[in-house]
Parts: structure tokens; C-alpha cells; sequence
């Protein structure tokens, strides 16, 4: 399954986890999402809550950015172990 990253350009939280997802060399959708946090619409329906960096892989929903960086090592970890 995909990964998707809802986030907003401006959150420097979110530039960490899109860095991080592009070191590890993983392919993500990235939805840009509003500003304005109850027009997130789309966040709390995946999440429950309106705060971004969100990121969603398949039933896994991740919304606090360190539990997001350490997913994205395990996750990059794994896919190199199955290449092997």
C-alpha cells in the first residue's frame, strides 16, 4: 500500500518527515492541505484531529512526528531487508 503524507509547506515538522521520506527513498502521496486548521477536513476524517504532519499507511495512521520518523526507518529497514 502507498504511503500518504497530509501536511502544509509551511509546518517545518512536515519539511522533516518529507526529508526523511525522501532520504529513506520512499514513495508517498502528499496532500497539501489547508491552512486554516478546521478546514482540514480530510486530516480528522484519516486521524481524528486537525494537526499535521499525518501520515497514513494503509490501516496505520501516525500523527505525532517522532512516531512518524521512527515508522519511516522501520518501514525503509524492511523493504531493504525484503530486496535481498
Amino acid at each position: 500500500m502507498a504511503l500518504t503524507l497530509y501536511h502544509v509547506d509551511w509546518c517545518p515538522e512536515c519539511d522533516v518527515v518529507r526529508r526523511k521520506l525522501a532520504e529513506a527513498g520512499l514513495a508517498y502521496e502528499g496532500v497539501i492541505v489547508p491552512d486554516v486548521r478546521p478546514f482540514r477536513k480530510q486530516v480528522y476524517e484519516v486521524s481524528g484531529q486537525y494537526y499535521v504532519p499525518v501520515l497514513k499507511d494503509g490501516d496505520t495512521v501516525l500523527t505525532e512526528t517522532d512516531e512518524i520518523l521512527a515508522y519511516i526507518e522501520r518501514k525503509a529497514e524492511a523493504d531493504r531487508l525484503a530486496q535481498r
